[in-house]
């Protein structure tokens, strides 16, 4: 794990390690299973559309619980749930590693879910509640890093494993990683503030207990300086059909190619009934799961759209690129896993860079840089590949994840940065789903895109022809994404520089 930054008093620096772990838990827990399916699939003698259900079920309850786990921690305290969602993390982890049949595999990794939607929900959320307001961006970098960090070991510590002591192993090895994260967001992380006390009276009391060396105030000895523990407000309504919305969209875009046309377009029904509901209960309940005024500020509604195309563009890159690596540049199972490494390992290096930019130079100038480079790298993944081979595929992808690590440190601070404090839970988890959708959106329609420019569904048998066409076409469609996230950060800007325009003219 990398370092906190040195620079930082112990205090932030116990802080950025117990979040920094609580981001790159969820992320290890997505990759390192997936390299282990075809052993899941021979140890339970189950067939391959079963054995998804392993890597669907701990997306699914990621994907469903995320925004109302966000909204769960502003009633309850960010803190005490973090605390909560790890353990259940950690429990269920070991449930999976000690796990004697594939229903209760499949199981433990739903509930195991559970817990990672609590830690993406709430790690930003915390961020804003516990580092000093300066050095926000550097923190939202480093979260970056230890997410890519994450998707990048698992594959390649999940087969060291399954070579070793075998599957159970991939799931026991995060246990002591969440103890540890427990020990130190137990005793690092600030008290959640009570109801009636102001934001400020909090920051400072938190820097008072969480000093090196410093014994807790008798208030937090036990982590006791918590909100009133009150769910009678919580729209467990709008839990439900949030739930319900996006559990059939989810549904309908990862096993669609399995499906007849008529049980995706139920889903696709299902899921849009079940969000207008949601939408209607929302303007009337006291206490909604989301404030939809949150979303009426034009500047943040584009930052969570930005987050959506982008995070389609870089999951194309995961679902194209090994087919194209394998048959079109004809490269081996090892160099294609290897090639694959390069842009998590770049987005790892460039993350924490990435966050002080944005401390220095704001988040907009930095947003428009990252969207910049990643237009060029994804332009260049249409073109170069196809004239220079490996070279161009690495140097794209470079530029590509590079310019991403920008992007995301300056948009999940500029959308979390003027949060309401009893809301940063709730749009946390907000962006947190959007980035979410993208990536399911990502396997699903941009593969789509992938197939029709490659004109077969039979990418393993497509002659190299077909795959150059259809990696020009898909990465070209990825850019037009990426120019229209760059216009809605344009648009974001004038958003934000009118309300000043208007008061200067008013003086």
């Amino acid at each position: 794990m990398m370092p906190p930054n040195p620079n930082l008093p112990a205090a932030p620096r116990g802080v950025l390690a117990a979040l920094s772990l609580a981001m790159l838990l969820p992320s290890l827990g997505t990759s390192i299973a997936n390299v282990a399916l075809p052993t899941f699939a021979a140890t339970f003698q189950v067939p391959f559309h079963a054995v998804q259900w392993i890597v669907l079920a701990y997306l699914l309850a990621i994907t469903t619980l995320i925004v109302s786990m966000g909204r769960l921690g502003d009633m309850i305290g960010h803190r005490r749930l973090l605390l909560l969602g790890i353990l259940l993390f950690t429990a269920a982890s070991l449930v999976c590693g000690l796990s004697p049949t594939f229903g209760l595999l499949v199981a433990a990794r739903a509930v195991q879910g559970v817990g990672a939607a609590v830690l993406m929900a709430l790690t930003i959320a915390l961020v804003r509640d516990s580092v000093p307001k300066a050095q926000t961006g550097s923190a939202m970098g480093l979260l970056g890093t230890m997410s890519a960090i994450g998707t990048a070991l698992g594959p390649s510590l999940g087969g060291l494993l399954l070579a070793g002591p075998g599957w159970r192993a991939i799931f026991l090895v995060i246990v002591p990683l969440g103890l540890l994260n427990g020990l130190l967001a137990w005793r690092y992380l600030p008290p959640d503030r009570t109801r009636d006390q102001p934001h400020d009276q909090t920051h400072e009391r938190s820097q008072e207990n969480t000093g090196a060396g410093n014994a807790r105030s008798h208030v937090d000895q036990h982590g006791l300086a918590l909100p009133r523990l009150d769910l009678s407000g919580f729209d467990f309504a709008g839990t439900l059909l949030l739930a319900l919305a996006l559990a059939a969209y989810a549904l309908a875009v990862t096993t669609g190619s399995g499906s007849s046309g008529l049980d995706v377009f139920g889903l696709l029904t299902a899921a849009a009934l079940a969000i207008g509901l949601f939408l209607r209960i929302e303007r009337r309940a006291k206490m909604p799961l989301i404030q939809l005024s949150l979303l009426q500020d034009g500047a943040r509604r584009a930052g969570l759209l930005m987050n959506l195309f982008i995070a389609t563009v870089m999951m194309t890159t995961l679902v194209v690129g090994p087919f194209y690596l394998a048959h079109f540049l004809a490269l081996g199972l090892a160099e294609v896993g290897l090639v694959m490494s390069i842009g998590p390992v770049i987005s790892a290096l460039s993350g924490v860079p990435a966050g002080r930019l944005v401390d220095r130079m704001g988040t907009a100038r930095i947003m428009r840089m990252g969207l910049g480079a990643m237009a060029l790298g994804s332009l260049g993944l249409s073109l170069l590949p196809n004239l220079i081979g490996v070279p161009g595929y690495i140097a794209a992808i470079a530029l590509l994840t590079s310019g991403y690590q920008l992007f995301q440190a300056a948009n999940n601070t500029a959308v979390m940065m003027a949060a309401p404090a009893a809301h940063r839970g709730a749009l946390s988890g907000v962006l947190s789903l959007s980035r979410n959708l993208g990536l399911i959106s990502g396997a699903s329609v941009m593969g789509a895109v992938f197939t029709l420019g490659a004109g077969t569904n039979d990418l393993q048998t497509a002659r190299a022809p077909q795959l150059a066409t259809g990696m020009t076409i898909t990465f070209a469609v990825a850019t037009l994404l990426i120019l229209f996230a760059l216009g809605l950060s344009q648009r974001r800007q004038m958003t934000q520089a009118a309300p000043i325009s208007n008061e200067k003219r008013a003086k």
